[in-house]
């Protein structure tokens, strides 16, 4: 995982990240006092953000969702006609809608 080498032998996506964490870790704490592993959290997140996608997968459902919600409105403002649901929107000419109904 943190050996920084990917499935096709370069550098895996999040190993600028666990350096990042690394080096952090390394310059604000020692064997002594490792209370300065907070000022690392930030660095922390961004690794497993890129291992998770959690935040990612957060915000695309809450974009989902407003999309959902965008369109709702959009049928309901704007309802479509008994002819457009009869053919499903395939057809646009008003001769064709009658060919399919059966009507000359």
């Amino acid at each position: 995982m943190a050996s920084g080498y990917g499935l096709n032998g370069g550098p895996s996506r999040c190993f600028p990240f666990w350096q990042e964490l690394l080096s952090c870790y390394v310059v604000n704490s020692s064997d002594d006092d490792d209370s300065g592993k907070k000022k690392c959290l930030p660095a922390m997140e961004d690794y497993y953000e890129c291992l998770h996608h959690k935040k990612e997968a957060a915000r695309v459902k809450l974009l989902q969702a407003a999309y959902r919600e965008a369109e709702a409105k959009k049928l309901q403002e704007n309802p479509p006609t008994a002819g457009q649901i009869r053919n499903l929107g395939l057809l646009d000419k008003e001769e064709d809608t009658k060919k399919v109904l059966g009507t000359s």
